[in-house]
């Protein structure tokens, strides 16, 4: 298996899709098209439901094009400060180009944003998700636990299992 550092590839692959599963695939389809490898490659998004899905597509850069998990996060909790439905998911979708081939794996993990930021593990928004089930964001969980039920993960299984049994 090669990185994309290992064929040279250096750009940053626009995510120009209207959805997490088509910016996976646009990197994927990228990366077959402008160098001949076959690849995988992922999206991830938080959705959070009182905020009909956001943000989405724009998780990463939902505060502005820095990438900043601080000012997004603060942007979340400010626009959450006075809705008491704090569902939201986590979802990555796994997008696999081999030749003409295309598959999608997806992984989601249910939970709800926390009313302020907890723990130090982690990144993006792990310090104000909290996955169902436990009591403790995944910036508490720490890294063991968290890639053990994360929604890549998940994704990550599924293609596995389909690469193993193909």
């Amino acid at each position: 298996m090669l990185s994309l550092e290992d064929i040279g590839c250096r750009e940053d692959i626009a995510e120009t899709g209207a959805t997490i599963e088509d910016n996976a695939l646009i990197k994927a389809l990228y990366v077959r098209e402008h160098y001949g490898y076959d690849c995988f490659a992922d999206d991830t998004g938080l959705e959070v439901r009182a905020l009909g899905g956001e943000p989405g597509i724009f998780s990463a850069r939902y505060a502005g094009e820095g990438h900043d998990s601080e000012a997004n996060m603060t942007k979340l909790l400010a626009k959450l400060e006075h809705t008491t439905d704090r569902r939201a998911c986590f979802r990555t979708v796994i997008a696999l180009v081999r030749g003409s081939e295309q598959r999608l794996f997806e992984g989601t993990v249910e939970g709800t944003i926390t009313h302020e930021r907890r723990g130090t593990g982690g990144f993006g928004y792990d310090p104000v998700f909290m996955p169902n089930g436990y009591d403790a964001t995944f910036a508490e969980l720490g890294s063991e636990v968290k890639n053990t039920i994360s929604h890549r993960a998940m994704a990550v299984h599924k293609l596995a299992r389909y690469l193993l049994d193909d």
